[in-house]
């Protein structure tokens, strides 16, 4: 059998095979870092090729951050983005140079000579101009770059006293994107992404001017217009034509338009050209007569006439003859129901040399899609797809023929990502002063993503068919439910009335588990085991250990959309190792865009007084009807049929006729930051139904009727506790009604940690907020047991990532519970699963259709499933840590230990200063991990654990040597009492 250069996908059940192409080649990309040789680049975003063919540029924009020994803080000579120069004069990419640049985002172009290019610097808010030497190296000289002249991006500014319009930490900054420039070079575009505009520069190579902006939203430019969406997101640019005939075309993520931008004289709007799906990377053909748009969601491209700004063609990227059948079991009644369905990640595109073809990236489904075009009839169509890497990003061709043949051209394809394996030197805090393997692991989850670059010869008609063919056992288009299994999910179904879906946040499966009994958990990495989560190994105890489950995403920012959605849009593929990495951007994965709350409506002209609008919401709004006009989220996944913004499990319920109630999922938590004798704070109130204050303003439309406002939202310094007890209020109301929804979505997300100056109740270290967290969750368990819900119930329960500790096995592993009558007893599940799967079958158990490509080629979770159900029961306990603090636990047992955290909260607040806490991971995580590690362990060394090993046999001489280390260590175990 050929080497593919297969490697699994386990968090998203796919598989890769970069090498599966005829004379593929597939490198990594290494920048040569002089005290660092080793460290590889992530994220690799776009591609472009010299004028004269022979250069390749390859440009990363994402985490790419490297830690030292003993330092919080990352490397600033390593740590920058990359521009990678090939010479591709012959067949095998040569790697000539590497330019390090600060910061970028996506945005890169040759100028026309060739003895320059420009790359889009994002939050640095300029464009960099790299120049060639006579000698043919490549370089920036100091001061040479053009600055787009912004401070702030459009946005809700704030600062966490409660001020608005300060570029602090969750200030919204500036981002330049696409850059393009015309084909004689006297004209350059660059999109200000979060500015909603465009820079125009003119005069070309060595003389270019201070550049003019143009506003692209439809109101500031007619007041006719105000309040009209438009322009907003401007993400790519393509320039067509010269001199007095200069023109732009914009993507506009956000508003799904291309805007036409004459550039003849002052820059001017001509035209608006709107489109399906998310306008992504686009590109003109040579005779500039056609723009071809890469669209996300709706999985097209369109061909746009630029003579008539009209679009003549719209071309489906997985066409009937090549989608995958319907998912075999009982909630699938139409064959062809999954035409209905997108999520490939479409995301730029290539002509090929001859123009005969289009080369098109899809990240999600790691494919590049061939399509041959047919002008004269309008019936292009995709003849094939070739297997890539993980996530491609980016397509380009040599047009001189060098491949071996001398003959066929040469196909480049860059991906963001690649599978990451066990990160045991994960220290999820910052390791002790004896450990130096700590600092210098770089384990974190978007530091082990790497990128790579893929290259072969064009295939031909035979070729691609066998590398189509790949593509779909890749992507497992011909999965099937066994008719055995097909048979429990349909008792379960018709069984099961109502299900309660639990997401926590952030942990490892051997940070919870590990010490368990059963299952394949490592104890030495376990840093909040029994003691701490009683309830968790209880339900794993009493249900079904699922120790081979995996979180689809890399962080909390995709997270939420693969937890909510079973897929991440490009956008935030895109978006959240930028943001992670400190290089500007906002978390927008939760309906708010730039701090925004784009579910509710801006001020307008008559609308009722009555009406909720994001001021009513959070005064601190700007009042501007022009800001993020309309109520679209860009960062949310669009439905079945292109219903946008409508991708989500809860729309799924709503579609079917079923009954939703939310619980802190997509909630505005802006003001919870603020100090609490601010008149903007939303108070910290135990019992906020008490006083009908409302706590909870949602951010997703759909959610708005049926969202609980008084369950607060993520917020550390609360406890889960009084979540829990707000989800009982209701519970209790509806239950005496008989009117529990049949789907329920709570958010007990204490185990993040964080806030431990400002926590409520005592319940202010990482072990306290931990077992908080844990209590929550088994009280809901046991609330569920003891009603008469019990039998027709079943409970759901998953961490959004698990970004925050470390695995011997893989760096997505995380903890998983479902627990119901339904569920097996006493059983230990590896069958590998991930956060789609689990996705999957909720949708199965509620006879929901799939939302999209991902979790209709997912399978239900079927062996967790007796078809018959059993008498069960749970009692919730509290950890004993918990008696440390000021919540109305039940009577504490006579002679009950209470143990002390391992610092107070004093020690926390001070070593945690100046961390930002008020959303998920709005500060550099990494730091953070690294502290916790320290305060948590102290001097203890960070294990040497086995990597990938199976560690489910002779589990009871493994924790017994564990627990003789922890007696015999140097240091206290955690509880012992220091502060």
């Amino acid at each position: 059998m050929p080497n593919l250069g297969q490697q699994d996908l386990p968090n998203l059940g796919q598989q890769i095979t970069p090498l599966a192409p005829p004379g593929a080649r597939f490198l990594p990309l290494n920048p040569d870092l002089p005290d660092n040789p080793g460290w590889l680049a992530g994220q690799a975003v776009t591609t472009v090729v010299s004028p004269d063919q022979k250069t390749l540029l390859v440009l990363t924009s994402g985490y790419n951050r490297v830690y030292d020994a003993d330092s919080p803080i990352p490397n600033a000579a390593d740590s920058n983005e990359y521009v990678f120069i090939y010479d591709i004069s012959t067949p095998v990419p040569i790697k000539q140079q590497v330019v390090q640049i600060a910061n970028t985002y996506n945005g890169i172009v040759f100028d026309p000579s060739g003895w320059a290019f420009y790359v889009a610097g994002g939050v640095d808010d300029k464009v960099h101009i790299i120049t060639r030497s006579a000698s043919g190296t490549w370089g920036e000289q100091d001061g040479n770059f053009l600055a787009l002249g912004h401070t702030l991006g459009l946005g809700l500014n704030i600062d966490p006293n409660g001020a608005t319009q300060v570029n602090q930490m969750v200030g919204v900054k500036p981002c330049a994107a696409g850059v393009a420039i015309s084909s004689d070079g006297q004209t350059l575009v660059v999109a200000n992404y979060y500015n909603d505009s465009i820079t125009v520069f003119t005069g070309g190579y060595g003389n270019w001017s201070s550049g003019t902006e143009l506003d692209l939203r439809p109101g500031k430019s007619d007041p006719a217009q105000t309040g009209v969406p438009g322009g907003e997101y401007p993400f790519w640019v393509a320039v067509k034509g010269t001199g007095a005939s200069t023109t732009a075309y914009v993507s506009s993520l956000r508003d799904r338009e291309i805007v036409v931008v004459d550039l003849g004289g002052e820059p001017l709007v001509s035209a608006r050209i709107p489109v399906k799906g998310q306008p992504n990377k686009m590109t003109l053909n040579k005779a500039q007569s056609r723009l071809y748009v890469v669209e996300d969601q709706s999985d097209t491209i369109d061909v746009i006439d630029t003579a008539s700004n009209q679009i003549i063609e719209t071309i489906p990227l997985i066409p009937e003859s090549l989608r995958p059948p319907a998912p075999a079991d009982e909630t699938q009644t139409d064959p062809n129901s999954l035409t209905l369905f997108t999520g490939a990640n479409p995301n730029s595109a290539a002509l090929s040399p001859d123009e005969t073809q289009l080369y098109v990236t899809n990240g999600n489904l790691n494919f590049v899609a061939v399509v041959e075009l047919e002008e004269a009839d309008g019936a292009s169509e995709v003849v094939g797809l070739i297997p890539t890497g993980w996530y491609p990003n980016s397509v380009s061709f040599a047009a001189n023929g060098t491949a071996p043949d001398g003959q066929s051209p040469m196909v480049y394809v860059v991906n963001g990502k690649s599978p990451t394996g066990p990160n045991p030197g994960w220290c999820y805090g910052s390791g002790s002063p004896t450990y130096a393997g700590c600092w210098e692991s770089n384990e974190y989850n978007p530091q082990l993503i790497k990128a790579g670059l893929q290259s072969f010869p064009l295939p031909d008609l035979e070729q691609l068919g066998t590398l189509t063919a790949q593509v779909a056992t890749n992507n497992r288009f011909s999965s099937t439910l066994s008719e055995e299994d097909a048979a429990v999910m349909a008792a379960v179904r018709q069984g099961v009335k109502h299900v309660i879906y639990v997401v926590k946040e952030n942990r490892t499966y051997d940070q919870v588990l590990g010490d368990l009994e059963v299952g394949n958990g490592d104890p030495y990495l376990t840093e909040f085991g029994e003691a701490l989560t009683p309830n968790q190994h209880e339900l794993a105890r009493t249900f079904v250990t699922l120790d081979n489950f995996y979180a689809s995403s890399e962080t909390s920012y995709d997270g939420w959309p693969w937890t909510t959605s079973a897929r991440a849009p490009d956008v935030v593929e895109r978006q959240f190792p930028v943001v992670y990495a400190g290089r500007g951007l906002s978390l927008e994965s939760e309906g708010l865009n730039r701090n925004v709350n784009v579910a509710l409506p801006t001020v307008a002209p008559g609308q009722p007084a009555q009406f909720l609008t994001r001021q009513k919401a959070n005064p601190l709004t700007p009042d501007d009807p022009d800001l993020l006009a309309g109520q679209t989220n860009v960062s949310a996944p669009d439905g079945p049929d292109n219903e946008v913004n409508t991708g989500y499990l809860w729309d799924a319920a709503l579609r079917a006729g079923l009954s939703v109630r939310n619980y802190g999922f997509f909630v505005d938590v802006t003001r919870y930051a603020f100090p609490q004798d601010s008149p903007n704070s939303i108070p910290l109130l135990r019992n906020p139904a008490a006083t009908r204050t409302t706590v909870a303003y949602p951010t997703n439309v759909s959610l708005i009727p049926h969202t609980d406002p008084y369950f607060r939202g993520f917020d550390n310094a609360y406890p889960d506790f009084y979540r829990f007890k707000d989800w009982e209020r209701e519970f209790d109301l509806m239950a005496a009604r008989g009117e529990l929804p049949a789907l329920s979505l709570v958010r007990f997300m204490h185990d993040h940690t964080g806030n431990f100056d400002t926590a409520i109740d005592g319940v202010n270290t990482p072990e306290l907020q931990q077992a908080d967290n844990d209590y929550a969750v088994g009280l809901l368990v046991e609330k569920i047991a003891n009603s008469r819900y019990a039998n027709d119930t079943l409970i759901f329960i998953i961490e959004d990532d698990a970004q925050d500790g470390g695995d011997h096995v893989d760096s997505h592993r995380t903890t998983a519970f479902v627990a119901g009558a339904y569920v097996k007893q006493g059983a230990v599940i590896s069958s590998q699963y991930n956060t789609v799967d689990f996705l999957r079958t909720i949708e199965a158990v509620l006879g929901l259709q799939p939302m999209n490509l991902n979790d209709a080629l997912a399978i239900p979770m079927a062996d967790v499933f007796n078809p018959w159900p059993s008498p069960w029961s749970f009692k919730a306990t509290p950890s004993a840590y918990l008696y440390d603090t000021g919540l109305p636990l039940p009577r504490r047992h006579a002679g009950l230990r209470v143990p002390k955290s391992t610092h107070d909260a004093a020690y926390w607040a001070r070593v945690t200063q100046g961390m930002d806490f008020s959303v998920e991971d709005r500060f550099d995580f990494a730091a953070y991990n690294r502290l916790l590690w320290k305060g948590l362990m102290g001097d203890r060394p960070y294990p040497a654990a086995p990597t990938g090993v199976d560690l489910r046999e002779n589990r009871e001489e493994l924790l017994g040597r564990y627990r003789q280390s922890l007696n015999q260590a140097a240091m206290p175990a955690p509880g012992a009492g220091t502060n």
